[in-house]
């Protein structure tokens, strides 16, 4: 099984390419196997040149195995402009096969870059992410202060991986296909501290 894994062909898209084409995130391998790029500088080589914040994509679903997106998803959007925020992880998720992986950095909240930088647009935390994870949803909605956007929201991330080490937040996003679906499965409500139990 080992030696079938390391015989298949990944196929890659670097989200934002610029002049860059290092692989700075993976679980195997920091070499690229089959890589496809997109950015909106027509000075950079890009295989595809275009604006993404531009929705759809020209880039079929279900095509990567991985998506790679290092400082450019904070330069995406507006915040506070829900529909762009969802509209760019959503051609994310259209894009990846079903189990595929998005590798991404962007600036910590805590860094003085985050809106020190000029062409920031956004700040994308550990919070930012949880709305793209539908049991997050099912949890929180009722019990916590989390807003419900599955109205706007029909793709559905796993978290496999967050950290912010006060310069850059770096996550690992999995792609759950077909979207996970708990509407059947109402949430218990949470106990309220110092009730008292009534016996029926």
């Amino acid at each position: 099984m080992r030696a079938l894994q390391w015989m298949l062909v990944l196929r890659e898209l670097l989200i934002g390419c610029g002049n860059n084409r290092r692989k700075k995130m993976s679980i195997g391998e920091l070499e690229w196997d089959e890589l496809v790029t997109i950015d909106h500088d027509p000075n950079c080589g890009a295989d595809i040149l275009h604006d993404l914040d531009q929705t759809p994509w020209p880039l079929d679903a279900d095509q990567f195995d991985a998506c790679h997106a290092y400082q450019v998803l904070e330069h995406l959007g507006a915040q506070g402009d829900v529909h762009a925020f969802f509209a760019t992880f959503g051609e994310i998720w259209r894009v990846l096969k079903p189990g595929g992986l998005l590798y991404a950095t962007v600036p910590s909240w805590k860094s003085v870059w985050c809106w020190g930088d000029p062409s920031h647009k956004r700040v994308i935390n550990s919070g930012s992410v949880m709305f793209l994870n539908q049991f997050e949803y099912h949890r929180q909605v009722g019990h916590t202060s989390m807003s419900d956007f599955r109205h706007i929201w029909q793709g559905d991330f796993e978290i496999e991986h967050a950290d912010d080490d006060g310069d850059d937040f770096t996550f690992i996003l999995q792609a759950m296909k077909p979207a996970r679906s708990f509407m059947d499965h109402i949430p218990p409500e949470p106990p309220v501290e110092g009730a008292e139990h009534k016996p029926k």
